[in-house]
């Protein structure tokens, strides 16, 4: 019994901190989504829907670093690693907004076709970009400290932003 409490300790422990930073960041994201369209009726996303999305994309983060090829280049400067994890991060979040507001689409008509048709001719490109322009900068900053982590190790980069820790505490 203890292997697996220990197992399931580790996973949680590995899944907390990018769970927690898109959290964030998915709050962050709808606080700006609902000053773009105040006055507008449309429905924003509620804490707890952000808290479903964030514990799937931080579960999908720890997926996708366990693919052979999301670590493509291991031993080539920072910047190669954090642009090409940006990109496959971003692209997985930029599908996830389209099919999130394809389903609120698909409610309505209960077929997709006519979902996606209604979704293209409605949608308000300007404000889907920009909400992307932000995810693909935060999913960007996520990317540098996690490769910064990976390069130095989780410990060394903690004791740069918040000192030394006890290893007891942790």
């Amino acid at each position: 019994m203890t292997t697996l409490t220990n197992k399931l300790k580790h996973e949680f422990l590995k899944v907390l901190p990018p769970t927690i930073f898109f959290f964030v960041i998915l709050h962050i994201v709808a606080i700006v989504r609902s000053l773009m369209i105040k006055g507008t009726g449309v429905s924003i996303p509620t804490s707890a829907s952000v808290l479903v999305a964030s514990l799937i994309l931080g579960k999908a983060v720890l997926l996708a670093d366990m693919l052979p090829f999301i670590n493509r280049f291991p031993d080539k400067p920072l910047i190669w690693n954090v642009a090409w994890k940006t990109l496959m991060y971003a692209v997985v979040a930029t599908a996830l907004h389209y099919l999130e507001r394809l389903f609120e689409y698909w409610k309505e008509s209960h077929h997709l076709h006519a979902a996606n048709a209604a979704l293209l001719a409605d949608m308000n490109w300007p404000r889907f970009w920009g909400v992307q322009i932000l995810l693909f900068t935060l999913i960007f900053n996520y990317c540098v400290v996690a490769e910064l982590g990976r390069v130095i190790g989780r410990d060394k980069l903690w004791a740069i932003f918040f000192g030394p820790i006890d290893k007891v505490t942790r």
